[in-house]
């Protein structure tokens, strides 16, 4: 009996590291391959902000005087959209680790071992979630040059608003890349389905100036409710169409459907036989 009962601990630790180990080690290998790419790293932060910059200061006169967001400058106005698209190009991007593993064989090799796939899954998303929120958050910087000054509170908020953003876009760009074999076939994708869903995000124009059309669709945009949490969080003052306890419950159902499809997907994926 002393036998029986001194082994149930050693069991439950033995399961518990099935997953946690892998999971961790995925993940730490996501982040340190990302930062070893300088290159990437800095693309990934100047590209928005080059491109806040340029759009912004080029339509802020012509914003401000239509008056479809009262008196904001159109730089401030952008400053949530640029946040986010940080996020989904860093969120995207890194899982295009997923495809490279695949190439190199260690992805291979992770199947192969006694790992259960929620372990590759949650290292790999939660991965790219941690870069993505990183990238976002070092942004934050740019803040007090649109006028904004945060507190503990709404920092706080902040970073869990771009998380959610970050884990589901991260999750939704994992689901993309497993079943793929070309980073061809990648990038196809994202300019076709992702690259849009950022721009009907609200990130460029206001949702309450688009046609009926348009303004469903971006209705039906989980993406829309992560800017306009972004942009009543950085700007109390601006009426939104939704409520942030919406935006909020929106962003985290959209992380846990798009979570359990990636999971799916991986668990569904099988290896062809050898003919």
């Amino acid at each position: 009996m002393a036998s029986q009962s001194a082994s149930v601990p050693v069991q439950a630790r033995t399961t518990n590291a099935g997953w946690i180990l892998p999971a961790f080690s995925l993940w730490w290998r996501e982040v340190i391959r990302f930062y070893r790419q300088k290159s990437r790293v800095v693309g990934v932060i100047a590209s928005p902000l080059v491109f806040w910059l340029v759009i912004g200061s080029g339509f802020g006169t012509s914003f401000r005087s239509g008056g479809a967001a009262g008196q904001q400058h159109y730089l401030d106005y952008f400053y949530p959209g640029a946040l986010i698209m940080i996020v989904l190009f860093t969120s995207i991007f890194t899982m295009m680790s997923v495809i490279e593993d695949r190439k190199e064989g260690f992805l291979l090799s992770v199947l192969a071992a006694p790992v259960p796939r929620s372990a590759v899954v949650l290292g790999k998303v939660f991965g790219g979630t941690t870069l993505s929120a990183i990238q976002g958050l070092i942004f934050l910087a740019f803040s007090p040059l649109v006028g904004v000054h945060m507190g503990f509170g709404q920092f706080l908020m902040v970073t869990l608003t771009v998380f959610l953003v970050s884990f589901a876009l991260t999750a939704l760009g994992f689901a993309i890349a497993w079943p793929m074999d070309s980073n061809q076939a990648f990038h196809a994708i994202i300019n076709l389905f992702l690259i849009p869903l950022w721009l009907l995000s609200g990130a460029l124009f206001p949702l309450s100036g688009a046609s009926v059309w348009l303004r469903l669709v971006m209705r039906i945009n989980p993406l829309t409710y992560g800017v306009e949490a972004l942009r009543m969080l950085l700007y109390p003052a601006t009426s939104s169409m939704v409520s942030l306890s919406t935006a909020l419950d929106t962003l985290v159902l959209f992380s846990v459907i798009i979570f359990l499809v990636a999971f799916a997907v991986a668990n569904r994926r099988t290896t062809k036989p050898a003919a």
